[in-house]
């Protein structure tokens, strides 16, 4: 090769050099980001309207889709809403209520399985807050069966994907802040009357595994035991649950207090020992009268404590947010601080739609 011919083979070599990543490697690294741009997947709760045509739910849910929504968790069970939004590519989950269930069957024929407090009031017929506060005592075997057969006749149909498990916790014995005003009441400590469960069954199992008689104990809110006995009870409830899921190779959810302290010291949640496909922590900020940042924060919490044993959903509150500007700084708090995605509790309109599709 002749020198000049040498010198403009290396002009030309460091020339594609310089162009070959930005055509070539760029494309990828561009697609590359686009595809992980898509890993965050959202979710809505909703309660199927039996009044929607064949025509109106084929639209919507193909807006859901293409707007970035993974899937949906329906509150009652529609094989026709189930069914089309399947065809739009969309998650199908059954939304279930565990631990609060009123069904006329249970009030007529076992008062005994709900839960009583402290005070030896059962929530059968007295109920705390509110008149559909029916809290069944998650220590009681034959509950436990009982619900299992409920989620199994769910997940038998071949419509549903999976479970979504709410309200699987203990009675609040302490409201979100916000709240306080509502009910009239103030709870800057665990109070009798809110307190659950003291049957005679929990005793008899508390005993059994701490050795000690919880009626002898002076001050059985303070009792460590005690607390650790009732996460356990709720946490063998949910892996019980897990194991019918796991039977139908589906999935199993659960919606929870926002941070693994707080779903402890309110409701007896311990969900970062929940053996589930994955967590949906309703971080409702303006129930605790906290800023919207403060949802990175819950989810930075919950996700520490999960250990990257599976996936948290931040769950948002639509009527928490100012507008949609604070709304979309929500979900950028739950984003940008590890959360896979986050599910919305509210309106779904095609304005909502499109502040999701802005991080697809």
């Amino acid at each position: 090769m002749k020198h000049r011919d040498y010198k403009f083979f290396l002009v030309c070599l460091v020339a594609l050099l310089f162009t070959f990543p930005t055509q070539m490697f760029g494309k990828d690294i561009k697609e590359e980001k686009s595809e992980a741009q898509k890993t965050h997947k959202f979710w809505v709760w909703l309660n199927p309207n039996d009044k929607d045509t064949d025509g109106e739910l084929t639209v919507r849910y193909k807006k859901y889709y293409d707007a970035g929504i993974k899937g949906i968790f329906f509150e009652a069970d529609n094989e026709r809403h189930f069914k089309i939004a399947k065809a739009q590519g969309l998650e199908t989950h059954r939304w279930m209520w565990i631990m609060n269930r009123g069904e006329q069957y249970l009030k007529d024929n076992h008062p005994d399985w709900y839960a009583i407090n402290a005070k030896g009031e059962s929530c059968f017929d007295q109920p705390p807050y509110v008149d559909y506060y029916r809290w069944l005592c998650p220590s009681r075997p034959e509950v436990i069966d009982y619900l299992k057969k409920d989620v199994e006749k769910a997940l038998s149909k071949d419509y549903v994907d999976g479970i979504h498990l709410d309200y699987i916790r203990y009675s609040d014995v302490i409201l979100a802040v916000n709240l306080w005003q509502v009910y009239g009441i103030v709870q800057k400590e665990e109070l009798p009357q809110y307190d659950y469960c003291y049957c005679d069954v929990c005793k008899k199992k508390f005993e059994e595994q701490y050795g000690e008689n919880l009626d002898s104990i002076e001050y059985p809110t303070q009792s460590l035991s005690w607390k650790k006995f009732r996460y356990d009870a709720v946490t063998n409830v949910v892996n019980e649950l897990t194991n019918v899921a796991k039977s139908h190779n589906k999935a199993i959810t659960a919606a929870v207090f926002p941070t693994p302290d707080v779903a402890k010291r309110l409701v007896r949640q311990d969900w970062t020992n929940w053996n589930l496909t994955a967590i949906y922590p309703m971080i409702y900020h303006g129930f605790y009268r906290e800023k919207t940042s403060w949802i990175g924060t819950a989810v930075k919490e919950g996700l520490k404590g999960l250990n990257g044993r599976f996936p948290l959903y931040a769950g948002l509150y639509v009527p928490d947010f100012k507008d949609k500007d604070d709304l979309r700084d929500g979900i950028r708090y739950a984003l940008d601080n590890g959360a896979a995605g986050v599910s919305i509790f509210g309106q779904v309109d095609d304005e909502m739609l499109a502040l999701l599709k802005e991080f697809n």
